[in-house]
């Protein structure tokens, strides 16, 4: 009996040497900058289109050689969205609402050591830092706007404060990182965010039932690896 227990115990000991040397833990910081395309999910519908923003940040990366870690960023994003009106009617309007981001992913790469694939996925909070609104009509007004389109039209979101300054969501993305040295690396990714919290009020007496973010991130990293 004695005798097995040192071989299982030898055995454990190489086991756990040899997961050392595979899955060493790497830590990397950085920071990212890129373009977003944003809309909002209301109900009832809104007629509109995507409206173009920045977004920017730092980043967190634990990771163990196994092909899983985590991800943690504080990023500043702009979201939001822009009125769509028929052809021949010459009107513009778009708003654009600035947040700042917390997501929390997980990561999953794969590859080589010069260069990998990766797909990170999971929750994300943020908070409003600021809204603006850009048009060339009298959104406060719209009845006395000549020739606005007020027919089979929602137009109490053109002038509705924003209720609710926390946002809540689920994001997921996919992308390459490419490795200059041990230290150093770029990367560029895609991402998608679908909120789950409404910007405005919704009981049973307000206008909207759900008005919800959805927005496309495309970035470029620089990750510095510290440990």
């Amino acid at each position: 009996m004695k005798r097995w227990l040192i071989v299982l115990m030898i055995g454990v000991t190489a086991m756990m040497g040899n997961a050392q040397k595979l899955y060493k833990s790497h830590v990397h910081i950085g920071v990212k900058g890129g373009a977003t395309m944003s809309s909002m999910s209301f109900s009832p519908s809104v007629e509109q289109s995507m409206i173009n923003g920045v977004t920017g940040g730092f980043t967190f990366r634990y990771a163990e050689e196994r092909h899983v870690g985590l991800i943690a960023e504080i990023n500043i994003a702009q979201r939001g969205w822009k009125e769509k009106f028929d052809e021949g009617e010459q009107f513009e309007y778009s708003r654009k609402l600035t947040y700042l981001q917390i997501p929390l992913l997980t990561h999953i790469f794969f590859g080589s050591q010069r260069f990998k694939g990766f797909i990170n996925l999971g929750p994300e909070v943020s908070y409003l830092l600021g809204s603006s609104i850009s048009s060339d009509f009298d959104y406060n007004n719209i009845q006395s706007v000549p020739n606005f389109p007020l027919e089979n039209r929602m137009t109490e979101q053109l002038n509705m404060d924003i209720a609710n300054k926390f946002d809540y969501g689920i994001t997921a993305g996919a992308g390459m990182e490419f490795k200059l040295n041990r230290k150093h690396s770029i990367s560029l990714e895609g991402r998608y965010y679908f909120g789950l919290g409404n910007i405005f009020s919704s009981s049973k007496k307000d206008v909207f039932d759900a008005s919800r973010h959805s927005s496309i991130m495309v970035t470029l990293g620089y990750h510095y690896r510290i440990k």
